[in-house]
């Protein structure tokens, strides 16, 4: 699975209960994250003792952790909820049904890619040390470009405010289409025109 060396393979089941009770989640996390999560289990460790990478300074391994689904639904809450309790960088592979999506923590917010069948899944382990192979892993499962003078974590963060300007202008569109008052159709697009330009920059 997902194409990285046999010597990072691990199988070590991650228990619902073991993790509640270590880190007492509130009723309501607890109670979503169960309904939603069927299984975990880490199941690859990718380090300088299991490669030939070099650790970094912030990222000195991260685990593959497989998340088995109840249904393709999974709050972004749920994994938000497991990378603060568990202070690791973790990539997860969230499987349902024979298809997996992509998923990790990063800058407070979590990154998500699309889902295709489990087995088409690659991750390429591309860098100097595990701090640019784990930057680079996060870029590939967001599909994020980063532009000139950015730093990754400032890209997915100006990604974020773009998705929601964008939105926005679509929502404040779409009012200005079903407006009937000559005067508030026109205040709508105003404000919509201004996002774009702010979008555009």
């Amino acid at each position: 699975m997902l194409g990285l060396p046999k010597n990072t393979e691990m199988n070590h089941p991650l228990p619902k209960k073991a993790i509640f009770d270590k880190f007492k989640p509130n009723a309501a996390d607890r109670q979503r994250f169960d309904a939603e999560i069927r299984r975990l289990s880490v199941i690859y460790e990718v380090s300088a003792v299991t490669t030939n990478i070099a650790a970094g300074e912030n990222a000195a391994a991260f685990y593959v952790v497989l998340v088995t689904l109840r249904s393709a639904e999974c709050d972004k809450k749920n994994l938000a909820m497991l990378s603060k309790l568990i202070e690791q960088n973790m990539l997860f592979v969230l499987e349902h049904d024979g298809k997996a999506r992509l998923a990790a923590y990063r800058a407070g917010r979590v990154i998500q890619s699309g889902w295709k069948l489990l087995d088409e899944w690659t991750i390429n382990l591309i860098g100097l040390n595990l701090d640019s192979v784990w930057d680079n892993i996060i870029v590939q499962i967001g599909g994020i470009t980063i532009a000139e003078g950015n730093t990754l974590d400032e890209q997915i963060v100006a990604d974020e405010e773009c998705k929601k300007l964008l939105r926005r202008v679509e929502q404040l569109e779409k009012q200005a289409r079903t407006e009937k008052q000559p005067r508030r159709k026109w205040e709508l697009a105003e404000a919509s025109a201004k996002l774009r330009k702010k979008l555009e920059k």
